[in-house]
């Protein structure tokens, strides 16, 4: 789901990722996807799978899909 924010100029886009189980595991997706050019912020919940993305512009998803590999995780899609 991809949706405007409060904020003009920003996107929230909420992907799921299978395989995070703890915080070290949300810190690890995060982390990889908050150094994807254009991205302001990252929220993965392990419990739900779901990671909120917040950019200036629409993501690449193949660019988010290759940070979610790096941090050892799978990209399931868009939520």
């Amino acid at each position: 789901m991809t949706a405007p924010t409060d904020t003009p100029g920003t996107l929230t886009t909420v992907y799921k990722v299978s395989g995070m189980s703890c915080g070290h595991c949300e810190g690890a997706v995060s982390g990889e996807i908050s150094q994807i050019p254009g991205v302001s912020s990252v929220k993965a919940v392990a419990s739900s799978g779901e990671v909120t993305v917040v950019s200036t512009a629409a993501l690449d998803e193949e660019a988010v899909r290759a940070a979610v590999d790096e941090a050892g995780f799978e990209l399931v899609g868009k939520a």
